[in-house]
């Protein structure tokens, strides 16, 4: 579906009723917030606005394919992160910086400026050093790593700048538009952590692009914890040094352990998940290692139940060092190293949160029927220190995340930035246009 302008978009809000959106209770407070997403549909400058993001697809759908060839690997989001700075200081940001963490922040200043809302994506992919990035056309599909996740959310900040400039829609308050590192694995949300940290200035609502579609709107983070477990012990020729206590066997007991009693766990209660992604070590067939390692991912909707996977990952692993080194017939005893490489905190903010109540009407206001969700985003770390905050989606359609055959369609793309743009406009405070 299409909707070329503001009139088309207030006349599919008319007939959207409100109950499906599930804020049962809330029917008084969601009257409000769409009431004045009608209001800033209704106004010049948002029309002006809505008619460039459309005006605006051949650069933006040229930029996403240039931007999705400059690699982004974790850790090594340098290069992209200079060109999208330089992209949103030629859009017309008031000041434009890359902090001490890698993040590219874009000020724009509101009216009044009592607060400030940060607009983020994430600039990292999850793909290493090396890998090709080259976009490849079919028909009207791009492929390539990276093509979604999150390269395209990064399109969508970068163009409400641009649209905002153009059609001269100011704001009460600040805005950030912000490009984050670290959100992908390892990262462990570093660029966010560093935003949210003690003493940083400020953040007082954030709304980040991630995750495709235009319906899904997260308000609620998934936690998880990660672990890089290591076994280590002197090694040794198979036959010559047969006897030493082994890691690869020890590891073997601590993944059993561990997934009998995680199973448990698991079944009842709060959604909870954990998996062994990774594994290593040793140099030959025929040769004890000196180490093995395992990384481990465990998640849960509720921090009690994410702590209590925890304790059994701990315990299992305990219980593998003692079990393989009351086996050793000779040599040093086994260690083992737990090392936490990745902490996201679960924590989520009421439905009726006027940041999510606005989201949802923003969304309903393209015709699409909201949808609150839970997922691991760059907002759960404003959502763990109870700063309002928001994950929508990028738009379109695409799939396989993540893998080297991810592919995105323009389909409608425009309406996820609109609908972004609505968002960010309702948020900070619609204060009219320049002139």
């Amino acid at each position: 579906m299409r909707l070329a302008s503001p009139i088309h978009l207030v006349a599919a809000l008319a007939a959207i009723t409100l109950a499906p959106w599930g804020l049962a209770g809330q029917a008084t407070a969601a009257d409000g917030h769409h009431a004045a997403a009608r209001t800033a549909l209704d106004h010049p400058a948002i029309a002006r606005a809505f008619d460039r993001i459309e005006a605006l697809e051949p650069r933006t759908m040229e930029d996403l394919i240039t931007l999705t060839e400059v690699p982004a690997p974790p850790f090594l989001e340098a290069q992209r992160a200079a060109v999208f700075a330089e992209w949103l200081r030629e859009a017309g940001a008031d000041s434009v910086w890359i902090d001490d963490e890698g993040n590219v922040l874009a000020l724009r200043r509101g009216r009044v400026g009592e607060r400030t809302i940060g607009f983020g994506g994430h600039l990292d992919t999850v793909f290493p050093e090396g890998t090709d990035v080259t976009v490849r056309q079919r028909g009207d599909t791009l492929f390539a790593p990276g093509i979604g996740d999150d390269t395209r959310g990064l399109l969508v900040v970068l163009t409400v700048l641009r649209a905002m400039e153009t059609a001269g829609v100011e704001t009460d308050d600040h805005l950030l538009f912000v490009g984050v590192v670290g959100e992908e694995g390892l990262g462990d949300l570093r660029g966010m952590k560093h935003l949210f940290r003690d003493g940083a200035d400020p953040i007082h609502a954030w709304i980040e692009v991630d995750g495709g579609g235009l319906d899904r709107i997260v308000n609620k983070g998934l936690g998880s914890h990660r672990y890089r477990i290591t076994f280590r012990g002197p090694g040794g020729h198979s036959w010559g040094a047969f006897g030493l206590a082994n890691p690869a066997h020890a590891l073997g007991r601590a993944i059993r352990n561990f997934q009998d009693a995680a199973d448990t766990l698991t079944r009842v209660g709060p959604r909870t998940s954990y998996n062994v992604g990774v594994m290593g070590g040793g140099t030959s067939v025929n040769a004890v290692p000196f180490e093995a390692w395992i990384e481990v991912d465990m998640r849960s909707e509720s921090p009690a139940s994410l702590d209590r996977v925890d304790a059994a990952l701990q315990a299992a692993v305990q219980r593998a060092l003692t079990e393989e080194n009351d086996l050793r017939r000779q040599g040093d005893p086994l260690t083992v190293d737990v090392e936490m490489i990745g902490n996201r905190p679960s924590a989520e903010l009421p439905d009726d949160l006027p940041l999510v109540q606005r989201a949802v009407a923003a969304t309903n206001a393209l015709g699409s029927e909201a949808e609150l969700a839970r997922s691991s985003t760059d907002s759960n770390i404003p959502i763990a220190k109870g700063v309002p905050a928001v994950t929508i989606g990028r738009g379109g359609e695409g799939q396989n995340g993540h893998a080297l055959s991810e592919w995105w369609i323009n389909r409608d793309g425009h309406l996820a930035i609109q609908r972004a743009l609505l968002l960010v406009v309702m948020e900070a405070g619609l204060a009219g246009p320049v002139s």
